[in-house]
């Protein structure tokens, strides 16, 4: 497989193939840019469909991660690791010991977190063998709350510059993926006032959130055609494509799914819509500005935490403005805008 010949390859500095026989532990971690900084972002587990996929994940993943860290203010640059495999088979004590050696052995280049299908005790079997980890239990812990968080305020800055509202009663929106970050998501949603449709592959969370939030249920793919103000994809990547673009009756995208648009061109569609596109690592990043207190020699302060997400709203803002005073794609914007930060070092 040749890597540097990949679309998605964009100058990684490095790209590390990790495997141990006795777990069956088969990893990539992928460190883009550590130019601000050592580079941090989660790990996922997931049961890609072939090894390429994996690569393709860890690239893009990777990459979004030096541009949200760059956007966010972090003195941090971006990474990111998956393990490959169904989580359900493959998970032990033994396999998390061994991809914190793999992390170890990049000595303090990554630091890793947890990510899809990894839960903040994964992390600790993790940290018996490396320092370089973030987001454990009695410092800052599970950072999906505060992803949920600064996707909220994503939101309502949304639909303060294209509706020109600043409450959200009565706002339609539709949430793709009630993970533990989705699911947070609808509930600030549904105490703002908001009228939630929602989907997702796991019926029992459809369940509670129709009993608990009152929200509509609805199939997979009629998730897009939804007459709402706001489409929140809030599952796994790519969401945002030829078909679903020409499907989507709402005027706004913000959501904490990584990676939404399939391909970069889809960013002009966006605009060429009149969709307003909130750039994924833009609004998401909540959860690395919540683990970020936790790799910077300080002690963990959930307050500075909070008000560090607090600016996403800010930080969007800026992003809206400039794209629409240059009629040019927020995602070109925030793009054009983290690279300068990067730049700069």
């Amino acid at each position: 497989m040749a890597v540097f010949d990949l679309v998605d390859f964009d100058n990684h500095e490095q790209v590390v193939y990790c495997s141990d026989e006795k777990t069956g532990l088969k990893a990539i971690i992928a460190v883009h840019n550590t130019n601000l900084g050592p580079s941090a972002g989660g790990c996922r587990f997931w049961n890609y469909a072939s090894d390429a996929d994996a690569l393709k994940d860890v690239l893009r993943l990777s990459k979004g991660m030096t541009y949200k860290n760059a956007m966010a203010g972090l003195k941090l640059g971006g990474g990111k690791a998956v393990i490959i495999g169904d989580p359900k088979q493959l998970k032990s004590a033994e396999l998390f010991q061994a991809f914190g050696r793999a992390v170890n052995n990049l000595n303090g280049r990554y630091y890793t977190a947890e990510d899809v299908n990894i839960t903040t005790g994964d992390m600790a079997i993790v940290h018996q063998e490396t320092d370089f980890v973030s987001g454990l239990e009695g410092k800052s812990g599970n950072p999906g709350p505060f992803t949920a968080l600064g996707t909220f305020l994503g939101i309502k800055a949304a639909v303060k510059f294209k509706l020109n509202r600043d409450d959200l009663t009565g706002l339609k929106v539709a949430v793709q993926g009630l993970g533990s970050v989705g699911y947070s998501l609808c509930e600030q949603l549904h105490a703002a006032g908001a009228e939630l449709i929602v989907t997702d592959i796991n019926q029992d969370i459809l369940t509670k959130a129709a009993n608990e939030l009152n929200a509509t249920v609805v199939g997979l793919d009629e998730i897009y055609r939804q007459d709402v103000d706001v489409f929140s994809p809030c599952a796994l990547g790519a969401s945002i494509n030829d078909q679903t673009i020409s499907e989507l009756k709402a005027v706004i995208i913000a959501g904490c799914a990584n990676n939404q648009l399939a391909e970069k061109r889809h960013d002009q569609a966006l605009l060429e819509a009149g969709i307003l596109y909130a750039p994924d690592y833009v609004i998401n990043a909540g959860g690395i500005i919540n683990v970020a207190l936790e790799i910077y020699p300080q002690e963990y302060c959930a307050d500075e935490a909070t008000r560090l997400v607090n600016n996403i709203y800010n930080t969007l803002m800026q992003v809206f403005e400039k794209a629409d005073a240059n009629n040019q794609p927020t995602g070109l914007v925030a793009d054009e805008m983290a690279r300068e930060i990067i730049a700069k070092g």
